[in-house]
């Protein structure tokens, strides 16, 4: 019996694409127009819901009631798109923290706006290889958070598809490249798509791939090339003819497309002319642009892709000359300034054998493949980009998994309690890289119930497990009682983009003072447990020794308990010591004692 075929689906920005493995080559389905990319739009006309070519036309005509770049939504809240909305036409509005397209009387959420993208794939693959599809590996950009990946299993589901394996972008365009060229050795991904930016560095090695690293800008892509150009002619247009096009949502698209149309042009000639038919009679804007202009007003946004390049060298520990392949993926690399820059920054002249539009597709292909058992040559090892842990006493965060760990992954750590009769522990789940629970994204939290005991009695084992789709599951145990708890981290929608972008940045920019706040909490954590252990010491065995060492102790106690409110944790650690040398008599009498007791004990038992 063979394996229902899988298909490999590209869920782009802008355009989406379908492949599939034909005879141990991967392949882009084309529709009838002969055309291998369908536009990621969707229109509301009179006649129901369309996708694709039909819906672009829409862009003009019906801009209100016609959704594109719905990528952009996915796994978002509307306060995470607020900077956005003004270059939108249609409708947004809010339910339960999840966005809602208007589309004449009725709403879509973007899972299923997107699942109208890929029921449209769906049939194009129907149709070409004359067999029911109900499988696919989807791929998605590698900074896509876990809202917006259950967001695309979603979509998956609502279009009758079981999504197999939701992968990274890069990570496909690398399985298609590998599968070409059998190397090994180190390849970077550089992918600038319609929406995105990624970079991922690569080792690989006997058909092994592993990712190195990962990072990029979630908030940058083609469209933003677009957008600079849109804006000039938009303000040219109300210098030369008084008119704001802002007034004119159908006119707006019409300008919004010819930008995107002239920096493709600009891709292949030095000069080209942009023409738009202004509304009111106003007659024809026309503008001449050259390619060096083009690349003076988007030098800017190339520059900003470079330095999330230098960091995933930085976090995979390598100089630029140790790359052996680069890659290009997305569209938007195929501008001449984007292809030097990218030469420049890792010394080689970057492959585009592969169409860019194109590549991350077959490369899904090539997964679907390995999936279904064709493939035996190739394993594709992915990892977490930032790391996940709990937060510990004092507001401290304690990394179980840590960022750049090969998925699927999984790892224990064991703790414990800090108050005397705790009846409960509480778990909660963070996700980042600084030294502090405040600064990380909060994932999710439980409770899980202990019996109450001395304070560092009770074993915690708590077990982080992530699948091949970067889901995470969580399961808290007490050693003594067996008693467990286990969540699986369900999407938060409410992580504005900054947030994720800036994560790992801000753990470089703050941590010697991350590192700072975490040693005092810890200082003054330890400080306290000494003073109380002390006391309590004090207090049952003060009898035991001599009236100077009590004082001395109670001195040294004095001092300890006034360097625990300072904000030096290495006076605090010095007054630590101070009191275990202080104390010393003290513990050593206990320790006498408990001994001799234990003895006594022993003799009387045996008399007995």
């Amino acid at each position: 019996m063979t394996m229902a075929r899988i298909v490999g689906i590209d869920l782009g920005t802008t355009n989406s694409l379908v492949a599939y493995m034909d005879k141990g080559t991967p392949r882009v389905i084309a529709g009838r127009n002969e055309r291998n990319m369908v536009p990621s739009v969707v229109a509301m006309t009179d006649n129901g819901l369309i996708v694709g070519d039909p819906a672009k036309e829409h862009l003009t005509r019906n801009p209100a009631r016609t959704v594109y770049s719905v990528k952009r939504f996915m796994g978002k809240s509307l306060e995470d798109v607020q900077g956005e909305l003004t270059y939108f036409p249609y409708t947004l509005t809010e339910q339960g923290g999840v966005i809602r397209f208007k589309l004449g009387e009725k709403t879509y959420s973007p899972p299923q706006i997107s699942a109208m993208i890929l029921k449209e794939l769906k049939h194009r693959a129907e149709t070409h290889l004359g067999e029911s599809i109900t499988k696919a590996v989807i791929t998605v950009p590698a900074y896509f958070n876990d809202s917006q990946r259950q967001a695309t299993k979603d979509a998956g589901m609502i279009a009758g598809l079981e999504v197999l394996r939701i992968i990274n972008e890069p990570t496909a365009a690398s399985l298609a490249y590998g599968l070409q060229q059998k190397t090994q050795g180190t390849i970077a991904v550089y992918d600038l798509g319609g929406g995105t930016f990624d970079i991922s560095i690569l080792k690989l090695k006997n058909g092994i791939f592993e990712v190195l690293a990962t990072n990029g800008d979630t908030h940058l892509g083609g469209d933003d090339f677009d957008r600079l150009i849109a804006d000039l002619f938009l303000e040219e247009i109300r210098e030369r003819h008084g008119l704001d096009l802002h007034a004119y949502p159908d006119h707006m698209q019409a300008v919004r497309l010819e930008a995107e149309r002239t920096k493709i042009r600009l891709s292949d000639v030095l000069k080209t002319t942009a023409t738009l038919d202004l509304p009111d009679g106003k007659g024809r804007f026309t503008r001449e642009l050259t390619r060096d202009q083009i690349e003076s007003m988007t030098m800017g946004l190339i520059e900003r892709t470079l330095a999330p390049c230098r960091k995933a060298l930085k976090d995979a520990e390598l100089t630029p000359d140790r790359i052996d392949e680069v890659v290009l993926v997305g569209g938007s690399t195929r501008m001449p300034l984007v292809r030097q820059r990218v030469q420049e920054l890792f010394g080689k002249i970057p492959h585009c054998e592969l169409n860019p539009d194109e590549v991350v597709a077959l490369g899904a292909a090539v997964q679907a493949d390995i999936l279904s058992g064709g493939t035996t040559d190739m394993l594709l090892l992915d990892v977490t980009p930032l790391s996940l842990g709990i937060e510990t006493m004092g507001g401290v965060m304690s990394s179980v998994i840590r960022r750049n760990t090969t998925i699927p992954a999984g790892a224990k750590e064991m703790f414990t309690t800090y108050v005397d009769g705790q009846t409960g522990v509480d778990i909660h789940i963070l996700q980042g890289e600084r030294e502090l629970a405040k600064d990380n994204r909060s994932l999710a939290r439980f409770r899980l119930k202990v019996p109450p005991l001395p304070a560092g009695v009770p074993r915690i084992e708590v077990t982080f497990l992530i699948d091949a789709n970067g889901i995470l599951n969580v399961l808290a145990k007490d050693m003594r009682t067996g008693q467990s708890q286990s969540i699986e981290v369900k999407p938060s929608y409410g992580l504005s983009d900054s947030e994720v972008e800036q994560m790992i940045e801000d753990s470089f920019k703050f941590a010697a003072d991350d590192v700072s706040a975490r040693k005092l909490i810890e200082a003054r954590l330890d400080a306290g447990a000494m003073i109380t252990t002390t006391e309590k010491s004090l207090l049952d065995g003060g009898h035991l020794i001599a009236s100077d060492n009590i004082a001395t102790t109670r001195t040294a106690l004095a001092a300890l308990a006034t360097a625990k409110d300072g904000t030096d944790p290495r006076a605090i650690r010095a007054r630590m010591a101070d009191l275990e040398q202080a104390a010393k008599p003290l513990t050593v009498a206990l320790l006498n004692d408990s001994l001799t007791k234990g003895l006594q004990g022993k003799k009387v038992s045996e008399v007995t």
